[in-house]
């Protein structure tokens, strides 16, 4: 696993409901900025992702934001982004973010982030990656996402040899030291090549 400079941070364009998911951004934002690592997200200044972007320059952070040209109104493209690419469509913008990346965040979401935290999660099951992917499971938020993992599980469809590898922490303030241990700065205790869902 390489070192860990930057981290790809999947999130909302909405705030949500619960005023805890844009503390978590906030929270994350200012974490990352603090540590040296740099934001790639997907380069809208609205919801979660504004959120995480501007608290992570606020502190002195480095983004970089990719688009698709079809979202630059929509999702108000964040034009103060250090680095700002803007792609043909969407599978070009997640592999852009996937080769920008050392490790892949999840805070709260709609579909969009469920998919690109899924196709990652994918991705390494097939060993495509070794890069971590973890969830912030703020307020509860994803835990129907892990209930229905462990349900597939159970009923035969996650084969030995192919467990989903995934962290998940309950809080913003456990994102960075918990992915800086992953990835060898803090000296952690042993990790298995993949970390399976508890009780998997």
């Amino acid at each position: 696993m390489t070192a860990l400079s930057s981290i790809c941070v999947y999130c909302g364009s909405a705030a949500g409901a619960h005023p805890a998911y844009a503390e978590a951004a906030a929270v994350l934002g200012r974490a990352m900025a603090d540590a040296g690592l740099r934001l790639v997200y997907g380069g809208g200044s609205i919801g979660l992702m504004g959120l995480v972007a501007r608290h992570v320059m606020e502190a002195g952070g480095r983004v970089t934001g990719i688009i698709p040209e079809f979202l630059k109104q929509r999702e108000i493209m964040l034009d103060a982004a250090h680095e700002l690419l803007v792609t043909e469509n969407m599978h070009q913008r997640k592999q852009e973010m996937f080769e920008r990346a050392d490790a892949f965040v999840a805070l709260p979401g709609g579909i969009g982030t469920l998919e690109e935290l899924v196709e990652m999660m994918t991705w390494a099951q097939l060993g495509r990656h070794d890069k971590p992917v973890l969830i912030a499971n703020i307020e509860g938020f994803w835990d129907p996402l892990v209930a229905l993992l462990r349900h597939m599980d159970r009923e035969g469809f996650i084969r030995p040899g192919f467990e989903v590898g995934f962290v998940v922490v309950e809080r913003a303030e456990d994102i960075v030291p918990t992915l800086l241990d992953l990835a060898g700065r803090r000296s952690p205790a042993p990790q298995p090549a993949g970390i399976p869902i508890e009780g998997l």
